[in-house]
């Protein structure tokens, strides 16, 4: 398990959770951190699947989308999967306005995405 900037990277079953710490992720140096802490794990380890879980998180900066998209990004190589978990119906709609919800699955909360993932 690894916790900073943040965000708390722990393994479940087959997948890796990143869940985010704070309600609010609007500091970019927080952002910057915990996209460096993801991206050093997923070099090291290769997760196959990914959950972020969003579980308490009641806004978050566009920021946050492009760390979504860079961390998706490096999975492709390997087949890499994000899942999102737990997320406000309010921040659901800003994936659903920027097309985003297209890209990534939805799950109502952590166990069940864990679960999904665990299945495939």
């Amino acid at each position: 398990m690894e916790q900073n900037k943040g965000v708390q990277i722990t393994s479940e079953s087959d997948a890796t959770v990143v869940a985010f710490k704070s309600a609010t992720i609007s500091d970019v140096s927080e952002i910057e951190g915990a996209s460096a802490e993801i991206r050093g794990f997923i070099e090291k380890h290769s997760p196959r699947k990914i959950v972020f879980d969003f579980g308490g998180v009641k806004f978050f900066s566009s920021q946050v989308l492009g760390l979504l998209l860079d961390i998706r990004k490096k999975m492709e190589p390997y087949a890499g999967e994000i899942v999102i978990s737990s997320i406000d119906p309010q921040l659901h709609r800003i994936f659903k306005i920027t097309c985003l919800d297209r890209i990534f699955r939805f799950f109502p909360d952590k166990n069940s995405a864990v679960k999904e993932l665990g299945r495939e």
